[in-house]
């Protein structure tokens, strides 16, 4: 969120936090033509340069982006709270893990060897530069996943994620889904943020946020990684009784 503060601070349109999360789950550049679009931001600029933003402009907020991204994304690499003993789990019973990302492949390059070091490691990984620069929400990313790790059926593939960009990538492919709450663009606020709130606050950010999933598909919703390995249990058992 910094970077894209940070980006669109350079040519003098302050952006909000709101802004930069709604788009979240894009790739970068999508990310910038969707902030781009949207009516304040629109108008802004318009004031500001006397003309809608064009293809050229959305190239120059991307090529700072990522000189930005690329100099704090060693910083931001730790994996969040329960996904590294999660995923060991997974792995333990048999389970593959892929992922996707918004990222680009020379982000990526930065992000992967960091996590790996903090014990954080998937089996594969596909940005949208594997797929023709078709990213999220398409179902792209998800199917290369699938064929290397030699998946045969949709409905043996499970897509976690935080973003309703993670959502609609899940149901554009067929796959199951599962939105995160904690931690997540639509509950809005960092850890340190939410665990300051009351604890009834906290269940009120947790609700509202799971009713958004849940209205944009999400088959199932869980608070913090710790919950999907009894989620995976589910959906076995529910394709166990077909």
């Amino acid at each position: 969120m910094k970077a894209f503060i940070e980006t669109f601070q350079k040519y003098g349109i302050a952006v909000t936090v709101k802004e930069v999360r709604e788009p979240m789950g894009l790739s970068k550049n999508e990310h910038i033509r969707h902030m781009l679009a949207m009516p304040r931001i629109n108008n802004l600029w318009q004031s500001t340069f006397g003309k809608k933003a064009n293809e050229q402009d959305v190239q120059q907020l991307y090529q700072i982006f990522t000189e930005l991204i690329l100099s704090v994304l060693p910083s931001y690499t730790d994996p969040i709270p329960e996904v590294v003993e999660t995923i060991n789990e997974l792995k333990r019973a048999g389970i593959k893990i892929g992922s996707t990302t918004g990222y680009t492949k020379k982000m990526m390059e930065v992000v992967i060897p960091n996590a790996r070091n903090k014990g954080y490691e998937v089996d594969a990984c596909y940005t949208a530069e594997d797929t023709n620069g078709l990213g999220r929400p398409f179902p792209y990313m998800i199917f290369r996943n699938m064929e290397v790790l030699k998946m045969s059926a949709t409905k043996q593939v499970v897509k976690v994620g935080d973003t309703l960009q993670d959502l609609k990538e899940a149901q554009y492919a067929g796959v199951w889904s599962v939105g995160v709450i904690i931690g997540s663009s639509e509950l809005g606020l960092t850890l340190g943020e939410f665990e300051s709130l009351s604890k009834k606050e906290q269940k009120e950010k947790i609700q509202a946020t799971r009713e958004i999933f849940l209205r944009h598909g999400a088959d199932f919703t869980i608070e913090t990684m710790s919950e999907l390995t009894q989620v995976i249990s589910k959906i076995n058992q529910r394709m166990e009784s077909k």
